[in-house]
């Protein structure tokens, strides 16, 4: 079995032009299951087939829990990026970084703006045997960097439309 490997640090090298540069896309499609709602008892799937996840509300929302949910997926690909991140900002400075964790707590609650609803994210990183200081350094930089991080703080371009 091939050993995997973390991507190259040339991920981190700038790009400079007018627009956009996909380098990866991927869609999730959600059906609604059982109940026919896709909170309650969905069913994700990824068009590469290697998402498939049953959907479940959780019981502090009056579900019946036993599945994930939306927030637990994206508290997972904040922390997954954001530790991907991290670690490659490490490896391009030279910087030993053993046993890495980074931990997002993901709230979802009410909007006192509009009285509907919102998410809030807490992001915890440990970086054992890293000096404070750099240790601030890096998570300071990966923070400039890691999609999610500038998607949370700045938004994100988004698109919904019917389809037709």
């Amino acid at each position: 079995m091939t050993k995997l490997q973390p991507p190259p640090v040339s991920l981190l090298d700038k790009f400079t032009g007018p627009d956009f540069q996909p380098i990866y896309s991927t869609t999730v499609t959600v059906t609604g299951g059982d109940a026919d709602h896709g909170r309650a008892s969905g069913i994700a799937r990824s068009d590469d087939g290697n998402l498939h996840v049953d959907l479940r509300m959780p019981t502090e929302l009056g579900g019946s829990g036993g599945g994930t949910n939306p927030e637990q997926l994206f508290a997972a690909a904040f922390a997954a990026c954001f530790h991907g991140a991290l670690n490659l900002l490490a490896a391009r400075h030279g910087i030993e970084v053993r046993d890495s964790q980074v931990q997002v707590s993901v709230a979802f609650g009410r909007d006192p703006t509009d009285g509907l609803f919102m998410l809030t994210a807490e992001v915890r990183i440990s970086l054992p045997g890293v000096e404070k200081s750099l240790a601030q350094r890096l998570v300071r930089n990966t923070e400039r960097i890691c999609p999610y991080a500038k998607m949370s703080r700045a938004g994100i371009n988004s698109i919904v439309a019917l389809a037709v």
